[in-house]
């Protein structure tokens, strides 16, 4: 397993603590290649020994050109919780409908330009009253449509104005800082384990105001089945990333603020922090 993680200027790959600078690495040509795992143990190779850097610190979302997609309705929790915010629509039949259908709800989420990285700001829209982070196990599919590794994805969202209208999703989901990745790019031939927990903790002034957690082995859907459905009619020239959905959702009253600082943390990857702009 090895852990990538971008600075503005250089990649740094990081297995068993120790750390090495990558010369000339490219997300783009990782996830373009048709063995992702061969091409960054050969970058390995090439490399040069570093200290081990401070994980803690700043760090860029970890992709080059690579769209992100997202699944919705993946968890029971998920499911239960979109029929209740839409249920004054009359639109909650739809989430039951689809957390059993064969075919899963995907959606775009943000162009490699709108992402935001470990430490970085994230957003609320101003007309919502009701934000939440949405912490998601985030696939690395290469551009054949292969699995190749995962990192930690914040899916930002408005729900009170996804409950309002299903139509309104893109509106709910896609907006200035709704997007987060890291801290880190993980490569491996073995995805998580499937006990493995995912955990969600947002501060105010310094104390914690929500926290939750559960587990991967709560997803419905497999990583192949989902990332199938995505190449089923698209292409993805240099590969793409795909949130697999949220078992973690805050309820009201909870709302984000500005200053929130949410930490979402995945066993085997790490841990993303994001603080609301």
């Amino acid at each position: 397993m090895i852990k990538l993680y971008r600075t503005s200027d250089s990649v740094l790959a990081v297995r068993d603590d120790a750390a090495y600078a990558l010369t000339n690495f490219s997300f783009d040509a990782l996830f373009s290649s048709p063995e992702p795992d061969i091409f960054t143990e050969e970058a390995l190779r090439n490399s040069h020994a570093i200290d081990l850097p401070d994980l803690e610190q700043a760090y860029l979302a970890p992709l080059e050109s690579q769209e992100v997609w997202a699944a919705g309705v993946t968890y029971f929790r998920s499911r239960v919780a979109r029929m209740e915010e839409s249920e004054g629509a009359g639109a909650g039949q739809f989430y039951d409908k689809v957390y059993a259908a064969d075919r899963p709800e995907l959606f775009f989420k943000a162009s490699a330009a709108r992402v935001r990285g470990h430490q970085g700001h994230v957003g609320i829209r101003r007309d919502s009253t009701w934000s939440v982070p949405e912490p998601e196990l985030t696939l690395a599919i290469n551009s054949l449509g292969q699995v190749f590794g995962f990192t930690i994805g914040n899916d930002m969202s408005a729900r009170d104005i996804e409950g309002e209208n299903p139509l309104y999703l893109p509106q709910a989901k896609m907006y200035r800082g709704s997007c987060a990745l890291g801290p880190c790019l993980v490569v491996a031939t073995r995805l998580p384990d499937p006990a493995a927990a995912v955990g969600l903790v947002i501060e105010r002034d310094g104390a914690a105001v929500f926290s939750g957690q559960t587990a991967l082995d709560q997803l419905k859907r497999s990583f192949t089945e989902l990332a199938g459905w995505l190449f089923k009619e698209e292409d993805f020239p240099h590969g793409c990333l795909l949130m697999t959905g949220t078992g973690i959702v805050p309820d009201l009253p909870f709302t984000l603020q500005s200053r929130d600082v949410i930490q979402i943390s995945i066993a085997g990857i790490g841990k993303l922090v994001n603080t609301v702009a």
